[in-house]
């Protein structure tokens, strides 16, 4: 008699869930009504150490606040910023558990990694790697008008701010989002909102070759509504854009804000307009956990659709002990694409900022898992996992060149010049690098790099590069 093998993942659909907000402490007296509510949602976020044990109590004992107020001491690169509906998401089964075991499940929850990273999830040998910068992805260097960036030929990012309903400890633009750090001196947009979005609307009316706007920050659902829509129907009136993105993380961390009554009928007008006028308009979101899609979220991202947005789609980071597992990674597909009607579109190597090495995973390692999600989703909401190279862009994990395992870099090649590489005649024709995290490599790559780069050097100037004030230089 035959033995049937089971598949490496066994899909079950599970419902979305919840969790019960109530179980905190701080929350045990708040209403349906006010946790529906934007305003009360905004109002209510965690900002601080005290504000946390406010709300948890002594679910949570004083191991864990020791370890995170040293972490926003010592190697922060966000401030602390968190919306109760993502708070909410963490440790969701710790109810009924005994107190020293709900510090357990807080240590170990993969949303509480990386949105209230400790001092203890850090790295002590590589905690930066030595090419890691602020910028890493160089978007400021190819600003054309202040916060407008132009680095594929037919697209460009729009920053419209530089703040977010909630901060994310991994954030590729932590140069410029959020407030600063003990840490990280961010540079400042100096234009007023209106100026900015002038400059911006006045460089695409000048270069019609550009037909597709990313627009972000920071995160749009922090631009007031009414000027949000004017921007969009300013772009809607230039010609040569067709393709039009909002990129909020909010819809997943603060979805009461996506249900106001006020943003659904706005985003109603302009999505009519943009049907009539042939422009896809759609909703980039950013969720890197099953726990995360919650029922709220998908009611968020339905009410946009019916509002006549084209598509919600999701765009994830690729990080350890959050996410690294093929089982963590279908799981919050199969929650996104056939609980939430949110599109699985992207996802992430984590960006080599400063102190994330503790977040990032080899280019080898996203192969093996990018391979290893193939088959089980339908092809058109079976995400690609890229890494974002810099000077180079978006590449698909696959798309490498030459890899050099043992060191861990690996070499990419592009097909456009950037906005800063227009007279240069060798873009096209070398090879741009990209690094593993040190500690992933072979003992003999580790080697090589602590020849390189003592890890007191290491440290030390990674110390510097983060305390560095970039903010004279705009």
């Amino acid at each position: 008699m035959s033995t049937r093998i089971p598949q490496p993942y066994v899909y079950a659909r599970q419902p979305l869930v919840e969790p019960d907000w109530r179980r905190f402490p701080g929350w045990a007296e708040v209403t349906e009504d006010e946790w529906a509510s934007a305003q009360w949602q905004r109002v209510h976020c965690v900002k601080n150490v005290a504000q946390l044990r406010a709300v948890l109590g002594d679910r949570v004992d004083d191991r864990f606040y020791d370890d995170l107020a040293a972490d926003g001491e010592k190697r922060a690169t966000m401030s602390m910023l968190l919306p109760p509906q993502m708070l909410n998401t963490m440790a969701p089964d710790a109810e009924g558990s005994a107190l020293g075991a709900w510090t357990e499940a807080f240590y170990a929850d993969p949303v509480r990694r990386y949105m209230l990273p400790v001092l203890t999830d850090r790295r002590t040998d590589w905690p930066s790697h030595p090419h890691a910068t602020r910028d890493s992805l160089h978007e400021h260097d190819m600003w054309v008008a202040e916060g407008l960036t132009h680095r594929y030929p037919t697209k460009v990012l729009a920053e419209l701010l530089s703040t977010c309903p909630q901060y994310c400890g991994h954030c590729t633009r932590m140069d410029l989002v959020g407030n600063s750090t003990p840490t990280i001196d961010k540079l400042k947009l100096k234009l007023k909102p209106r100026d900015r979005y002038d400059a911006m609307i006045e460089y695409l009316q000048a270069h019609p070759g550009v037909r597709d706007v990313v627009v972000s920050g920071g995160d749009v659902a922090n631009v007031p509504w009414k000027n949000l829509e004017n921007f969009i129907a300013r772009l809607l009136d230039i010609e040569s854009i067709r393709d039009i993105r909002l990129a909020s993380k909010a819809l997943m961390g603060l979805p009461q804000h996506w249900l106001q009554d006020d943003v659904v009928e706005g985003m109603g007008r302009v999505a009519t307009v943009a049907r009539q006028r042939g422009v896809n308009l759609a909703i980039h979101t950013h969720v890197n956990h099953a726990q995360s899609v919650t029922p709220t979220v998908a009611r968020a991202a339905r009410a946009m659709l019916d509002a006549g947005v084209r598509d919600v789609r999701n765009q994830g980071v690729l990080m350890r002990g959050v996410n690294d597992s093929p089982e963590a990674l279908l799981d919050l597909c199969f929650a996104l694409q056939g609980e939430a009607n949110i599109l699985p579109y992207y996802f992430y190597m984590c960006d080599m900022i400063p102190n994330s090495e503790h977040w990032r995973v080899s280019v080898a390692e996203a192969q093996r898992l990018q391979t290893s999600i193939l088959g089980y989703l339908p092809g058109y909401a079976t995400p690609r996992i890229i890494c974002d190279v810099p000077f180079v862009g978006k590449r698909w994990v696959h798309q490498l060149a030459r890899y050099d395992t043992e060191r861990g870099i690996s070499y990419w090649t592009k097909n456009y010049r950037t906005s800063i590489e227009m007279d240069d005649p060798e873009a096209l024709e070398r090879e741009y690098p990209y690094y593993d995290p040190i500690d992933t490599l072979p003992e003999a790559g580790q080697k090589w790099w602590r020849g390189e780069f003592p890890p007191a050097e290491v440290a030390e100037a990674g110390h510097q590069a983060a305390a560095l004030s970039r903010a004279a230089s705009v």
